[in-house]
């Protein structure tokens, strides 16, 4: 049963997910660079395992999924807005399945190569994934329709970028690992509430007018 600290780092970091993928990704994509790449690569594997790791609390990510992909389609004049949604939902879900199979709540006693290895392998798969639900589930959500062939001709594409995808989660997992360690990431409780409460308003706030 979720405890109200970890509702609220749902919000918090749901909201960051969602904010860096409507700002920063929209940036990244205007200025030619492979937004998709890099957002899962660098920022939706650093928040997934930063998350996990200051609140151990099972479930949390697919929560913090939902939120993200519900705040990305307050931005809907950037790229494809609910393939980035379904895409953002199928990550956490594909995390906290990854994050089971590998048993990695003792991820502070494993060895280099073995947080280097679980980098590589998650954020290939959230990439691929992800992107390949989309391919599933956009159609059908717009469409009423989806082509199975259509999918099978996009595979290759969709494999081979996650290999710049899995090189990222690779490098970023021992650096999330040690900013999540528990003496380097908390907040006193008088200072918690009202510090994720104002960072939830502003990432919120901040996608909502950036297009009115």
């Amino acid at each position: 049963m979720f405890r109200r600290k970890p509702l609220v780092g749902i919000l918090l970091f749901g909201s960051l997910w969602g904010f860096s993928e409507c700002i920063i990704g929209s940036y990244l994509e205007e200025i030619g660079l492979p937004s998709g790449s890099i957002m899962t690569g660098v920022f939706a594997i650093s928040i997934l395992l930063l998350s996990r790791l200051v609140y151990r609390q099972p479930g949390m990510q697919i929560g913090m999924s939902l939120t993200a992909g519900m705040l990305r389609l307050f931005n809907p004049f950037v790229g494809c807005h609910l393939c980035s949604a379904i895409a953002i939902m199928a990550e956490g879900l594909i995390f906290e399945l990854l994050w089971n199979t590998f048993t990695m709540d003792e991820v502070y006693s494993y060895k280099l190569a073995s947080r280097v290895s679980f980098g590589i392998i998650s954020a290939y798969l959230l990439y691929t994934m992800g992107y390949i639900v989309t391919q599933v589930l956009t159609p059908i959500i717009a469409t009423s329709s989806f082509s199975a062939m259509n999918l099978v001709a996009t595979l290759p594409k969709i494999l081979s970028q996650g290999l710049p995808v899995a090189f990222l989660g690779g490098l970023m997992t021992p650096i999330s690992l040690w900013v999540a360690k528990p003496h380097r990431f908390t907040l006193p409780d008088k200072l918690y509430y009202p510090v994720t409460i104002g960072v939830t308003m502003f990432c919120w706030l901040t996608v909502i007018l950036s297009w009115l």
